[in-house]
């Protein structure tokens, strides 16, 4: 049984929240007492996983278009009134291939969706947060994003740029009550491994001194702590979430 969170009257946002990682991290949430909404492209999806989740919304997001972001800040606003937690949960893996090989337009399509869509979500809640003096921010980065995975060069990339963008933005709101901290999972069973290769995937897992993969459970466990007020400290770090992977 899960640690008790008391996120009392808060209001929260998780992007890619209809499913995997983001959805259990959205009923921890709730369960914790928080109201959350649902950001996703998928709006079916998140209609279908919001009906679990009592007193959650669900607003359509493009993550990679800075206007439709700011679009579902101001719409999750006007809804809630505050937006005290912001868990930068959406995101793409990519093809797997040489690096030599790889398409253009994929590697745009993954910065764009994982590393501008984390800066345009941050952007759009950060000024509501320094309002009400307080907010907590949470990415979700990838242990690719310290070590680099091969033939996943685009993904790793734009791992490692929401760990320097946390770091980056903690600094920047250290002197709030505005903590922004990331977390490094290693991989998990959710529908991103859908867009792998076997080999990519029996490649990650041998990389796992524990021997499985990460369950959503675990991941929810960790990012729910970070996003509530006993995180009164810690700020502008990274979480590892590797299974003994990670080597720094």
């Amino acid at each position: 049984m899960a640690n008790s969170i008391d996120l009392s009257g808060q209001f929260a946002v998780v992007t890619g929240g209809a499913q995997g990682i983001g959805y259990a991290v959205a009923e921890r949430l709730t369960k914790s007492g928080a109201r959350v909404a649902l950001w996703d492209r998928d709006e079916a999806l998140a209609r279908e996983s919001s009906a679990h989740l009592p007193g959650s919304i669900v607003v359509k997001v493009e993550q990679s278009d800075a206007a439709s972001v700011q679009a579902a800040a101001d719409a999750t606003l006007k809804a809630f009134g505050r937006i005290d937690v912001l868990v930068n949960n959406a995101g793409i893996a990519g093809p797997n291939m040489p690096l030599a090989d790889y398409p253009l337009d994929a590697w745009h399509d993954i910065i764009n969706i994982n590393l501008n869509g984390v800066f345009y979500c941050c952007k759009s809640v950060v000024p509501a947060m320094k309002a009400q003096g307080y907010g907590r921010i949470v990415n979700i980065a990838s242990i690719a994003g310290k070590e680099g995975n091969p033939n996943a060069s685009a993904y790793s990339a734009s791992k490692a740029g929401v760990i320097a963008l946390t770091k980056s933005l903690g600094k920047e709101l250290a002197g709030q009550d505005i903590a922004v901290n990331c977390v490094t999972p290693a991989a998990a069973k959710t529908a991103i491994f859908d867009q792998m290769k076997q080999e990519h995937i029996d490649y990650m897992l041998s990389r796992i001194p524990r021997g499985r993969f990460l369950m959503v459970d675990e991941a929810a466990n960790m990012i729910s702590w970070l996003a509530s007020k006993e995180n009164s400290f810690t700020t502008g770090a990274v979480f590892d979430l590797s299974g003994g992977r990670a080597t720094y």
